[in-house]
């Protein structure tokens, strides 16, 4: 299948209706998941559909614990940075099956570096969680997910992209050494041992722009 609206048209394709459906939009750092994520809501709520829009950006734990192993440690970005039990306390299991459906959608300040508890949302019986991020397909939360879609790119393409998307904040050899010693090798942990292609349902393969 190519072309981006058909890519998205299959995803969105693939949600069911019934209990609010949780979509997992997972891939590599900088490899465009929020921006699938978001072309997605998009497409989703033009056909009526009530969207719930989250991050794992905003299921961090505060600094100094994810850069307890030091701040180019690829265990340390694995291991350290996302609270996935709050994810799944606060967020995927209230609106999975046997869920109140009572939400929250964050628990992280960013400006603060802080842990926050927002008041909770009641989600629409037939709503559509989009949440993207990284590692989404490791044991913790693999079975949480509605709907697994893997947005596969070359992770040394995504150095070029993080350069230019950081531009204004970080340096070149900043952002090089970051993705070389921290994020790249995190992820190839993680693709070596949570294998998120032998469970994504769609795998969007955007150097290409086409799905498998």
């Amino acid at each position: 299948m190519d072309g981006r609206d058909e890519i998205i048209g299959r995803v969105a394709g693939s949600i069911a209706v019934g209990h609010p459906a949780r979509v997992a939009i997972d891939g590599p750092p900088a490899a465009g998941k929020t921006t699938l994520a978001d072309e997605l809501a998009v497409i989703l709520r033009g056909q009526g559909r009530d969207v719930i829009r989250a991050t794992i950006d905003d299921f961090l734990f505060p600094r100094a614990r994810r850069y307890a192993r030091g701040e180019f440690s690829a265990e340390g970005c694995y291991f350290d940075t996302h609270d996935n039990d709050t994810l799944n306390r606060v967020l995927l299991d209230p609106l999975g099956p046997g869920g109140d459906r009572r939400f929250q959608h964050a628990v992280y300040d960013h400006a603060a570096d802080a842990v926050v508890s927002p008041p909770a949302s009641t989600a629409p019986a037939g709503a559509v969680l989009v949440f993207d991020g990284v590692f989404l397909m490791r044991p913790e939360l693999i079975d949480r997910w509605d709907l697994r879609v893997l947005v596969s790119t070359e992770l040394e393409k995504t150095v070029e992209r993080a350069v230019i998307r950081e531009r204004r904040v970080s340096s070149r050899a900043d952002v090089e050494r970051r993705w070389r010693e921290r994020y790249i090798p995190a992820q190839r942990l993680y693709f070596a041992t949570a294998r998120p292609a032998d469970h994504a349902d769609i795998i969007v393969h955007n150097d290409a722009a086409r799905t498998r």
